[in-house]
């Protein structure tokens, strides 16, 4: 009669789990809850050069590799972006989105910055998990290379998290969002420039944090409860 029980008990959790979805919400980083650093950077130097982003060069090798010339021409090193960074705040509203995510969804930032920059303004959104990449710094304090911590990375990190059974809703702002977006059960273009917003209009864009929370909560299965 116990073992019977015991069973009952088994069989009764594993229907509650076949009918639990779990839902991560992937976000990207700068442009969407923190400003953007080389154009923070580009203001304090004045290289305008180092205000190009994602949101004007698609592919990211291009980018970096201009943005690495123009520091090593202008003998500029991690230290001084560094200095930069640790002068800046989450975008307004930022803190209080991501605190409302989370009673909802696990979150996940997913980034196309280096963890040599992220950790002062990651404090300041309470630590949620960060993916992203590596810089080379040789002793002297130059940036000498960055690594990437795989190819179109945001997009194989939303394959990986379908590995593991989670529907992911993913919101981010600029082009190298835009295979994250299209690899999730959702996605939400996010104060994007309106060339990306023209660019892909299958995506929902909107550009304040109450019109975002709409989208997670419509994208969302579980939305009647959130």
């Amino acid at each position: 009669m116990k073992q019977a029980s015991i069973n009952d008990k088994v069989a009764h959790f594993f229907t509650l789990s076949r009918s639990i979805t779990l839902e991560l919400a992937c976000l990207d980083l700068e442009g969407v809850l923190i400003p953007e650093i080389w154009i923070e950077f580009a203001n304090k130097t004045g290289i305008e050069e180092l205000k190009a982003t994602t949101r004007d060069i698609p592919d990211y090798d291009v980018l970096m590799k201009q943005r690495l010339k123009i520091l090593k021409d202008n003998g500029l090193k991690l230290d001084d972006i560094q200095e930069v960074i640790a002068t800046l705040k989450p975008l307004d509203g930022a803190v209080e989105f991501v605190d409302w995510l989370r009673e909802r969804f696990q979150v996940v930032i997913l980034s196309d910055t280096f963890y040599d920059f992220a950790q002062p303004l990651m404090r300041q959104l309470g630590f949620p998990t960060l993916l992203c990449h590596k810089l080379e710094v040789n002793d002297e304090g130059f940036i000498t290379d960055y690594k990437l911590r795989q190819v179109d990375p945001k997009r194989q990190s939303i394959k990986a998290f379908h590995s593991l059974k989670y529907r992911c809703i993913a919101a981010g702002d600029s082009y190298n969002d835009t295979t994250m977006l299209g690899e999730a059960e959702a996605g939400i273009l996010f104060k994007s420039p309106e060339n990306v917003i023209a660019e892909f209009p299958q995506y929902p864009a909107v550009h304040e944090y109450e019109d975002l929370k709409r989208e997670f909560i419509k994208a969302s299965v579980r939305n009647l409860s959130l």
